[in-house]
């Protein structure tokens, strides 16, 4: 499931370098995380849409290399965005 439009600017803001900042990877992995919440929790009431399965898998794998990634360029704001987002690693 898809996450409401000021949900999403509102997490934009949150985790945006600069004004112009939409894009970067620390904003991605927070975007991705809220359509994963969302989507967790359609599953809970739907357990057997399976398509919509698939698609959050994908999104799990995204985020997971979005996350490498920043992990490999910069280790302690890899460590900040983990915390904030409340991901376990």
């Amino acid at each position: 499931m898809s996450i409401k439009k000021d949900k999403k600017l509102e997490v934009i803001n949150k985790f945006k370098k600069n004004e112009k900042d939409t894009g970067s990877a620390d904003v991605q992995v927070a975007i991705l995380s809220e359509k994963i919440k969302s989507l967790t929790d359609h599953l809970k009431e739907h357990h057997k849409d399976f398509i919509s399965r698939r698609g959050l898998l994908t999104m799990v794998g995204k985020r997971r290399n979005l996350l490498n990634y920043i992990r490999n360029k910069d280790e302690t704001r890899y460590s900040d965005l983990i915390k904030s987002l409340g991901l376990r690693r």
